[in-house]
């Protein structure tokens, strides 16, 4: 790349490696740092702070990364441009972003990425084309992380399916451990003020706020840092089903075989008493609104709620909260055809469709390149591991070593052996998964509008919220927003149709699809 010529030559640096394993395989942290600062010299930034994040099983979440965001938003809210710091150097986009909200959360502080060896910069400046791009990036890897957590989200699904609560347990409870196995049992020292809470609620003589300061006084604190527990939780505490036996998991009800703190009577008693003062109960609705959560009212800015007229037909409303509202009563047919017209701006045609697919699997060559040397490692380790057990066996037949001792080493190393193979076949899957879902996600687009004219209106809502979320609706018209990339993709499309009408397929593809000789450098470069 040129060098590039900016008025505010201040950066920060952004290093992580997400196992051991990485640090061995060369994506060491000193490796990525000595990268950005070389870079950095060359373009004339002065390096303010420099993050990083080693992750490992034992040691979650991203110190590193968390702390870069609060200094960037202290930076942001400096008066003078010069003395800002709103530029990040990290080695590729997998590097910077673990997830999709990782994403969000920087691309809100208005500043200006450099992917280094990706050979990119993106900005509030960059075209809508780049940032789609770069959006489908943090898709895939978010797969790709998504792929290897796999195998947690079962174990969770298989606990509850057996009954067992495979969560952090609740006040009242804590977490146990017998034979190797997780489970919850009641707190002695809490259990007996959480049904308390039920019994004094259920007289109908107290309020959420006077439950609040009667458990304070009994000593039922948080315990984070034994506080007042706030009025929301009590609510929440009343109205979970956990405390009589049963428990929902991945919106599914499950019966557990923990120990209750209360019986089902007493709960039910306390959801009447909660309805009958106003507050919301627990309940299972009878009705799943395809609509109810994804748009809200654009005079008020309340949510539109449902209900069934004349038996089967669905109208929206404003639920009026903040006092009595202009918005209409709207069927549920015509919020479902207007999303339907939204979608219509994320369907590329067939030509663009074509170079995006392109354009996404060479930008793969990096990513297989890390999946093949990886695999390549684990390998030799493996193959290291089988000498070192043929050594040994040949050492325990000529009396070298105990019976003993090679039980105990085989059985260790066979375990080692197992963890590796179980990360190649890890690696082997991310290494195609990780491209065909960005294939996937683009094909989607394309057919989006097929697929959600086909569906029924629970299936509609499914497609919806993986395109979009919290849209508006005012005086009878849907104001859509599109979830990242594509709502970057909308404005690239909505430009590029209006440049094809004008000038015809060549020029707008050119224009708007196709990246120009210099297309992420500042001018001045």
């Amino acid at each position: 790349m040129e060098k590039i010529i900016t008025k505010n030559k201040k950066a920060v640096i952004y290093a992580r490696v997400s196992s051991k394993e990485q640090e061995k395989e060369g994506y060491s942290i000193p490796a990525q740092l000595k990268l950005l600062n070389v870079y950095a010299a060359d373009k004339g930034y002065e390096i303010v702070e420099e993050y990083k994040d080693v992750e490992t099983a034992k040691r979650a979440g991203r110190a590193g990364f968390s702390e870069m965001v609060g200094f960037l938003k202290k930076q942001a809210a400096r008066k003078s441009d010069e003395e800002r710091c709103r530029t990040i150097l990290v080695e590729k986009t997998d590097r910077l972003y673990r997830n999709f909200k990782d994403y969000v959360s920087l691309d809100d502080l208005d500043l200006e990425v450099h992917l280094v060896k990706e050979n990119i910069i993106l900005s509030n400046d960059s075209r809508s084309t780049e940032k789609f791009m770069h959006g489908i990036k943090v898709l895939m890897a978010k797969n790709y992380i998504d792929n290897l957590s796999e195998e947690t989200k079962k174990g969770m699904i298989e606990k509850a399916e057996q009954g067992i609560y495979p969560s952090y347990a609740p006040i009242g409870y804590i977490n146990a451990v017998c034979d190797g196995k997780r489970f919850i049992q009641s707190d002695p020292t809490t259990a007996l003020l959480v049904r308390k809470l039920f019994e004094w609620y259920a007289t109908g003589k107290y309020s959420l706020l006077d439950l609040t300061k009667m458990a304070y006084a009994e000593g039922l604190v948080s315990r984070k840092n034994k506080s007042k527990i706030p009025k929301s939780v009590i609510h929440e505490i009343l109205t979970n089903p956990l405390y009589f036996g049963d428990f929902i998991w991945n919106d599914k009800h499950y019966r557990g075989k923990h120990e209750p703190l209360v019986d089902k009577e007493l709960f039910d008693r306390v959801q009447e008493v909660l309805a009958g003062k106003g507050h919301s109960k627990a309940k299972y609705r009878s009705h799943s609104w395809a609509f109810q959560g994804l748009i809200t009212c654009g005079h008020c800015g309340c949510a539109m709620t449902a209900e069934i007229k004349k038996g089967r037909y669905v109208y929206y409303h404003c639920t009026g909260n903040k006092g009595k509202c202009p918005e209409k009563y709207v069927r549920e047919e015509e919020i479902a055809g207007q999303f339907g017209e939204a979608l219509k701006a994320i369907q590329l045609d067939e030509d663009v469709l074509k170079w995006v697919i392109t354009a996404l699997k060479q930008s793969h060559a990096e990513e297989k390149k890390y999946h093949d040397e990886a695999i390549s490692s684990l390998q030799n380790q493996h193959e290291r591991i089988q000498n070192r057990i043929d050594e040994m066996y040949l050492d325990k037949l000529d009396g070298r070593i105990s019976s003993e001792f090679y039980d105990r080493k085989n059985g260790e190393f066979r375990r080692e052996q197992r963890a590796i193979i179980y990360k190649l076949e890890r690696h082997q899957s991310a290494n195609q998964s990780y491209i065909d879902e960005g294939v996937r996600l683009i094909e989607l687009s394309q057919r989006a509008v097929f697929l959600y004219e086909k569906q029924n209106m629970i299936e509609k809502r499914r497609l919806l919220d993986f395109v979009c979320s919290n849209s508006i609706w005012k005086d009878g018209k849907l104001i859509p927003t599109y979830r990242k990339p594509f709502d970057s993709l909308a404005v690239a499309n909505l430009a590029y149709q209006k440049e094809k009408a004008v000038s015809g397929i060549e020029n707008g593809l050119r224009s708007f699809w196709l990246p120009g000789p210099d297309s992420n450098q500042r001018q001045g470069g």
